[in-house]
């Protein structure tokens, strides 16, 4: 069987250093916001040469207390891509905002800039890009656009701890980067986590009580907040997963290479790097006209693959009923019937990739 990720294999490699940081969170009796927390958000915040970053829950969390920081509230529109996971646009409603939907660009499957302009009304508050699969997003005409219009980017980096656009790192482009670090992620724990990194002090204070139930100084609340802090056991294993990122992240990219290689039919679409993008491949997702023919040869050989993502949101029932206006994508939508992502993660080995591309140039 080859999984979609194998969490195993990482664990086993990092085992003796894992162990140990959980080891010292038990017999140090600190759990929340304690010693490990306050050392992860000072690591990503110099890994990203930014001031600022905040642990909190999950990745869907940094979102939302994102927004909230940068001002969004009920009636507000936020302009965002309608080919990612709900969580993106979830949080613009919870908010009682409407997520305006974008079409994308069917190369990066990232949102197409040059549809933005034409959806920006009075209304508009906000851009949410998201860096799908670990592919940047183009953040040079987002941020023209934001400027002209005087709109807050919220950068989705769920699926893109290390990706760099034009030499920045993803994140550290727009006025807030939202980080996941769900089990599955390029840069992940074993729970629910999250980060927010800015460069921006107001937001940055505004998110740290927000987290803490609106809360500055213990019982003296300043806000309606949340119970949203960073796991300290989760702190410190996403710790030692940081300090070997980079390299994860490149065996990522060898691995891409090695795929884009091994793939030879004629109908697949590969993945490609836009120029100026570094890729960190939190997916290897191709394009087929026969996408399901693929999936079923592919379980047959026992080998994982994923539809992300089968329904866009712009057709999902829950926003349809809830006064988005329906609008056809046109990307999106023949993507939402094309993509197929294939087994990627850093410990995958080239017998595995030689294996799936077999079964994938046979059908194809």
């Amino acid at each position: 069987m080859i999984p979609m990720v194998d969490l195993k294999r990482q664990y086993h490699n990092l085992k003796k250093e894992i162990d140990a940081a959980i080891g010292d969170v038990l017999e140090e009796t600190r759990f929340i916001l304690g010693p490990n927390v306050s050392a992860l958000e000072e690591e990503v915040a110099a890994y990203h040469d930014l001031p600022y970053a905040v642990g909190v829950a999950n990745g869907t969390d940094a979102l939302l207390l994102a927004l909230r920081a940068c001002g969004i509230e009920a009636g507000d529109e936020v302009i965002t891509t309608t080919f990612t996971f709900i969580a993106t646009a979830e949080v613009i409603a919870l908010l009682k905002a409407m997520p305006v939907f974008v079409d994308i660009c069917p190369d990066t499957y990232n949102m197409d800039c040059s549809k933005i302009a034409e959806k920006i009304t009075a209304k508009t508050k906000a851009i949410i890009p998201v860096h799908l699969f670990g592919h940047p997003a183009d953040m040079q005409p987002i941020m023209e656009i934001a400027a002209k219009f005087n709109l807050k980017v919220i950068e989705d980096c769920a699926q893109a701890f290390g990706a760099k656009y034009n030499g920045a790192k993803v994140g550290t482009i727009g006025d807030v980067g939202c980080f996941s670090f769900f089990p599955s992620k390029n840069l992940a724990g074993y729970g629910d986590g999250g980060m927010i990194i800015t460069k921006n002090e107001e937001i940055a204070q505004k998110i740290k009580i927000l987290r803490n139930h609106g809360s500055g100084k213990r019982y003296y609340h300043q806000e309606i907040g949340y119970n949203s802090r960073l796991d300290e056991i989760q702190a410190a294993i996403i710790r030692v997963k940081l300090r070997q990122i980079d390299q994860f992240n490149e065996s990522r990219r060898q691995n891409a290479a090695a795929y884009c290689a091994a793939i030879t039919g004629k109908d697949i679409i590969l993945p490609v790097v836009a120029s100026g993008c570094e890729h960190v491949y939190h997916q290897f997702t191709v394009r087929a006209k026969n996408r399901d023919v693929l999936a079923d040869a592919l379980q047959k050989k026992d080998i994982a693959s994923a539809v992300y993502y089968p329904v866009p949101l712009h057709q999902q029932e829950v926003f349809l009923k809830s006064g988005n206006i329906p609008v056809q994508l046109p990307q999106s939508e023949r993507c939402a019937q094309e993509v197929l992502s294939l087994p990627m993660f850093p410990e995958l080995n080239r017998e595995e990739i030689r294996l799936i591309a077999d079964v994938i140039n046979h059908v194809s």
